[in-house]
């Protein structure tokens, strides 16, 4: 039996190494004696100095110790803080160039789990972000206080070490000036910030989302416990420093670990909603509400969703994962009828006054999980024959895809957020359905995620 090479290696090694493509993860791989070997920060072609971090039986963790032959991939002039926060993987990597390592990483997706005739798919090229620097509209700034100093940004790679941040290249501007005024106003009123080594203090997280369309922005406050000291000192330091500020909510959640979000939000100053226009629609927007990062790209990658339906006025149009109602309210003019369905109740709170709100008639929202609810549908005899989902990076039930496949609607559109999901859902759908192209769109520019828009034809 021939010997394992990775017993043989061990932390601090170091060894010459050709990077030949890039991971899901944004990492450059490439190959030591026949073992796969992982390098944040390494771009194919790169010819390197492997240092190991970290040694597995199946593979090797590694850092860039010296780079002997830059890869012509390779932005040189890079944010120091792409080694130190997440959110900024492909920040290394020219433009033009994460665009294509984009697709590899979606045909890589597709290699691994092998759809049926998946070697003839058109994949087209990816669709460019119009902005690839400052475009979040929303960001979640975890608070601490550590050593007696406060620190509010985001954590380091891979670890839950807490970098200060003053400046973010992806979010926007008013964005960061907002999350440094509130901090400073959280120190000047000597509110009580979460402590995690004492698990003591207050305030744990910054939350703020911003309107592209009407430069307005929705502060979320999270708090360890319902009391927030001063309340009414903060609200009115932050207004008086920020005007673009139109909304202030606490939202209280007691875990140290897990989920950013506690389940009561409460609005303490301003407006319930943020409102957002997408493609000519208006949308008012929760705290908790999902909406796509990137509100300018948001319009083009409805537009090639719509466009991969293809709807028609005798179109009943199901909506599943339909979040605050963005997609099927932007269609329900070029269709008969609108079904979504979401599991948070809030959302679907805010879609049913979306619905309202931009004079859709034609369109039912229910609570509840898609594999369970479209089911239900089917029983009342409601038959949809155009079918749009956008699953969270999940990916869809099981259950869900049986269904689909039983009943067999006309048009079908995938929106995947994670193409190692997309890659097997789409090993049980093309039992079914014929894949017409997959269409990657950049949502998210100096990092390896991507949107891809699927084109399904019934076999």
């Amino acid at each position: 039996m021939e010997n394992n090479i990775t017993e043989e290696l061990k932390i601090g090694d170091r060894f010459p190494l050709t990077i030949k493509r890039i991971g899901i993860n944004g990492e450059g791989i490439g190959f030591f004696k026949h073992v796969i070997v992982f390098v944040p920060g390494a771009v194919p072609q790169d010819v390197i100095v492997c240092e190991i971090t970290d040694v597995h039986p199946r593979f090797i963790n590694g850092k860039i110790h010296k780079i002997r032959t830059r890869s012509p991939y390779r932005n040189e002039d890079v944010t120091p803080l792409a080694s130190e926060v997440g959110g900024l993987e492909f920040a290394h990597i020219k433009y033009e160039d994460q665009l294509k390592f984009k697709e590899n990483i979606l045909r890589e997706s597709l290699e691994k789990y092998k759809p049926h005739a998946y070697e003839n798919y058109t994949i087209k090229p990816t669709v460019a972000s119009p902005q690839q620097e400052k475009y979040r509209n929303k960001a979640q700034f975890p608070i601490q206080e550590i050593d007696g100093e406060i620190r509010c940004g985001l954590y380091q790679n891979g670890t839950q070490d807490l970098v200060d941040l003053p400046e973010m290249p992806t979010q926007m501007d008013l964005t960061m000036k907002a999350m440094r005024k509130i901090v400073d106003i959280i120190k000047d009123l000597g509110l009580p910030v979460y402590n995690p080594k004492a698990k003591s203090g207050i305030i744990s997280m910054i939350i703020i989302r911003q309107s592209v369309e009407f430069n307005k922005l929705q502060v979320t406050i999270v708090t360890r416990t319902p009391k927030f000291v001063k309340q009414r000192q903060f609200v009115e330091a932050l207004t008086e420093a920020i005007p673009e500020v139109s909304s202030i909510s606490q939202n209280i959640n007691k875990e140290d670990q897990g989920a950013v979000w506690g389940d009561e939000t409460k609005l303490i100053w301003g407006d319930e909603y943020l409102q957002e226009d997408i493609n000519g629609s208006i949308f008012n927007l929760s705290p908790r509400a999902f909406l796509q990062l990137n509100a300018l790209q948001t319009d083009k990658l409805y537009d090639l969703a719509t466009s991969a339906l293809h709807p028609s006025p005798n179109d009943i149009l199901l909506d599943a994962y339909c979040g605050v109602g963005t997609i099927g309210i932007t269609l329900a003019d070029q269709v008969k009828h609108v079904y979504g369905i979401e599991i948070i109740p809030e959302a679907i709170e805010d879609a049913k006054k979306n619905a309202e709100l931009n004079d859709v008639s034609n369109a039912d929202y229910y609570v509840g999980s898609v594999d369970e609810v479209y089911p239900k549908l089917l029983e009342q005899d409601i038959h949809p024959t155009a079918l749009i989902v956008d699953p969270p990076r999940v990916g869809l039930d099981d259950k869900l895809i049986h269904t689909i496949l039983d009943n067999r609607p006309e048009k079908l559109v995938y929106i995947s957020c994670n193409p190692s999901t997309l890659a097997k859902d789409l090993t049980l759908l093309t039992k079914k359905y014929r894949v017409d192209y997959l269409q990657p769109v950049d949502m998210f520019p100096q990092t390896p995620h991507v949107e891809t828009v699927v084109k399904f034809s019934r076999r």
